[in-house]
C-alpha cells in the first residue's frame, strides 16, 4: 500500500462510520462525519482480527457498493451491523428491525401551546417479517448525552398509545398525535417503542425543544425588523434564530450546539438596539457573536468574536482565525480546551474571529482522499471555504487589522482546514498553528515563507500522528521555519489546551513574510 492509499484509509477510517445500534435522536439524519470519530476510535482499540476483520471486510466491501449505487438505507443498514460486531454482538433479525426505525416530525424546535405529531418511519426495509398490526407508545425523557446527539434519559411522563400500525413503516408511516400542554420549556427526547403483540421490536427517539409561545416571538421578531431604517449589516444578527430554527425544522440541518433561549434572547435584546437607533456592536469588546448573510447558500451563518478591552479601533491589531473540528461549532475554540483562548487573546492583545465553515462537517474545502467529489458534496466543500474567507473580510470590515498578522489555526478538521487555506492563500497569514491534523505534502513548496506551529500526540487514535510527521518532514525538506510538538501519550484532544499558550507565543514573533517568488522580482 503506497502513502496516499494510506492516507485515504486512515481519512476514510474517520470518515465513514456506522449509526450506532442505539437511534440516535434526529431530524436530519444523524451526521455520518460526525459519528466518524466515534467509530474510527472504536476500531482503533479493537484492532479486529481473525473472523472479525474478515467479517467487517465484507461488510465494507457490501458499503462500498451500496454507496456507489446511491443506497443511502442499505449504507445504513450495513454500517449499523459493523458497528454491531465491533462491540462483540451478533446482528440479528431484531437489531435489523429496531435499527430502521427513525422518528420525524413537521418540527423538532416547537411551540408548547400548539399541538404537534411525529411520524415513526423504516429507513430501510428490514428483514424481519411482520404479519399483524404493530402498537407504539410514545414517551418523553430529559435528554442524556450520549456519542451521537442525545439518548432518552429519565421518563418524565407518558404521551400517547398508537395501534393498528402499519408492518411496513416504510410505505406506511405512523402518525401520532401529541399534546405539550403543561410541559415546561426545554430539551428533551420523545421516545417511541414498537410492539407486535407482546414483543418488543425496537425504539426510535427524537431530540426536540418546546418553547411556549416560540411562534408569537418568531412573528415579533420578524414583524420588528420591517420597522427598522438601516443597519443593513445589523439584520442578519436579528433574523439568524429565525431562519436556523426553519432550517432545522426542515431537515436541513441537525440542531447542533444551537440554543434556541439564548439566540432568541440575544435577537430581540439586538433589535430593541436598532430600533431605538443604536448600533449595539458598535464599539464592543469582548466576546460576541456575530452573523451575515452567506450569499452562495442563501442562509445566515454565525462566526463568533473576540475583542481585546484594549482595542480602540485607532491602532491595527492582529488577527487570528480559528478553525473547530469535526462535529464542533464555531464555540470551540471559545468554550472548549478550557476557555483558553480568549483570554491568551486578551492578555496578548488579538482579535479572534472563528467562522462555523457552513456545516459542522464542511472541511473547509479539503477533499479528503477516497470520498466521494461533485454534487452537493462539492457545494457543501466550496461553501465552507467561502464562510471562512467571508468572515476574514467581515473581520477587516469592522475592525483596524493588521494586514502584516493574520493568523490561522485549527484542531483536527481545522487543523486540515487550516493547511489547505495555507496552501491556497499564501499570501494572506502570517503564521499557522495546526493540532491534530492532516495536510499534503505536496502543497508545502507554495506556502514554504509562512512558518508552523504543529502539535500532535503519538497516541491519537483518530488521525495518527504519522499524518503530522509526513507534513513536518516535508517541512524540514524544503527549508520551512517551523516548530513540532509530538506529545508522548497525546490523545486526538488533549494536546490542544497545553500548546495555546506556546502557540500565540509563535505568532507573537512572526510577521508576514513575502513569498520567495514576490522577493526575487
Amino acid at each position: 500500500m503506497n502513502r496516499k492509499e494510506q492516507l485515504g484509509k486512515a481519512l476514510l477510517a474517520l470518515l465513514i462510520v456506522p449509526v450506532m445500534a442505539t437511534n440516535a435522536a434526529a431530524q436530519a439524519r444523524p451526521n455520518l462525519s460526525v459519528a466518524r470519530l466515534v467509530y474510527n476510535a472504536a476500531k482503533s482499540q479493537a484492532n479486529p482480527q481473525g473472523d472479525l476483520k474478515g467479517q467487517l471486510a465484507v461488510i465494507d466491501k457490501a458499503i462500498a457498493e451500496a454507496m456507489r449505487m446511491g443506497r443511502t438505507g442499505e449504507v445504513r443498514r450495513l454500517l449499523a451491523q459493523g458497528q454491531t460486531l465491533l462491540a462483540g454482538r451478533e446482528w440479528t433479525d431484531d437489531l435489523d428491525f429496531s435499527n430502521s426505525l427513525v422518528l420525524r416530525a413537521e418540527a423538532v424546535v416547537l411551540d408548547s401551546k400548539q399541538p404537534g405529531s411525529i411520524r415513526i418511519e423504516h429507513i430501510y426495509a428490514p428483514r424481519l417479517q411482520i404479519v399483524g398490526p404493530l402498537t407504539a407508545r410514545v414517551s418523553l425523557h430529559r435528554p442524556r448525552r450520549a456519542a451521537l446527539g442525545f439518548q432518552p434519559g429519565d421518563k418524565i411522563k407518558d404521551l400517547a398509545t398508537q395501534e393498528g400500525l402499519s408492518g411496513d413503516l416504510l410505505d406506511e408511516p405512523g402518525r401520532i398525535e401529541l399534546d405539550w400542554t403543561g410541559i415546561e420549556d426545554g430539551a428533551y427526547v420523545v421516545q417511541a417503542e414498537v410492539f407486535d403483540r407482546d414483543k418488543t421490536l425496537g425504539a426510535a427517539s427524537l431530540a426536540v425543544e418546546l418553547r411556549g409561545g416560540l411562534a408569537d416571538r418568531l412573528r415579533s421578531i420578524e414583524a420588528g425588523l420591517k420597522k427598522i431604517r438601516g443597519f443593513k449589516a445589523r439584520l442578519a444578527d436579528v433574523l439568524y434564530p429565525v431562519e436556523r430554527i426553519r432550517d432545522v425544522n426542515r431537515g436541513k440541518m441537525e440542531i447542533g450546539g444551537f440554543q434556541v433561549a439564548e439566540e432568541l434572547s440575544a435577537a430581540e435584546s439586538v433589535l430593541a438596539a436598532l430600533r431605538s437607533g443604536k448600533d449595539p456592536f458598535d464599539g464592543r469588546k469582548g466576546d460576541m457573536e456575530r452573523h451575515y448573510l452567506l450569499e452562495g447558500a442563501g442562509e445566515i451563518m454565525p462566526y463568533r468574536v473576540y475583542v481585546p478591552t484594549k482595542y480602540d479601533g485607532r491602532a491595527a491589531f492582529p488577527l487570528i482565525i480559528a478553525l473547530h473540528g469535526l462535529g464542533a461549532t464555531e464555540d470551540s475554540f471559545f468554550d472548549s480546551y478550557g476557555k483558553v483562548l480568549p483570554k491568551l487573546a486578551e492578555a496578548h492583545g488579538y482579535l479572534v474571529a472563528a467562522p462555523l465553515g457552513y456545516r459542522l462537517d464542511g472541511f473547509y474545502g479539503v477533499t479528503v482522499p477516497g470520498m466521494a467529489a461533485g454534487g452537493s458534496a462539492q457545494r457543501k466543500l466550496e461553501l465552507s471555504e467561502q464562510d471562512v474567507m467571508n468572515v476574514l473580510s467581515l473581520m477587516k470590515r469592522d475592525y483596524a487589522v493588521d494586514a502584516s498578522r493574520i493568523y490561522l489555526m485549527g484542531h483536527s478538521m481545522g487543523a486540515m482546514g487550516t493547511w489547505h487555506l495555507g496552501a491556497k492563500y499564501p499570501d494572506i497569514w502570517a503564521a499557522l498553528a495546526l493540532f491534530s491534523g492532516y495536510g499534503v505534502p505536496s502543497t508545502v513548496a507554495g506556502m514554504k515563507h509562512i512558518p508552523e506551529f504543529i502539535v500532535h500526540g503519538d497516541a491519537d487514535l483518530t488521525l495518527p500522528v504519522a499524518l503530522s510527521r509526513a507534513m513536518v518532514a516535508e517541512l524540514k525538506a524544503q527549508g520551512v521555519e517551523h516548530t513540532y510538538i509530538e506529545v508522548p501519550g497525546g490523545s486526538h484532544v488533549n494536546v490542544v489546551e497545553p500548546n495555546l499558550a506556546a502557540a500565540i507565543e509563535f505568532f507573537d514573533a512572526h510577521r508576514k513574510k513575502a513569498p520567495a517568488s514576490s522577493i526575487a522580482k
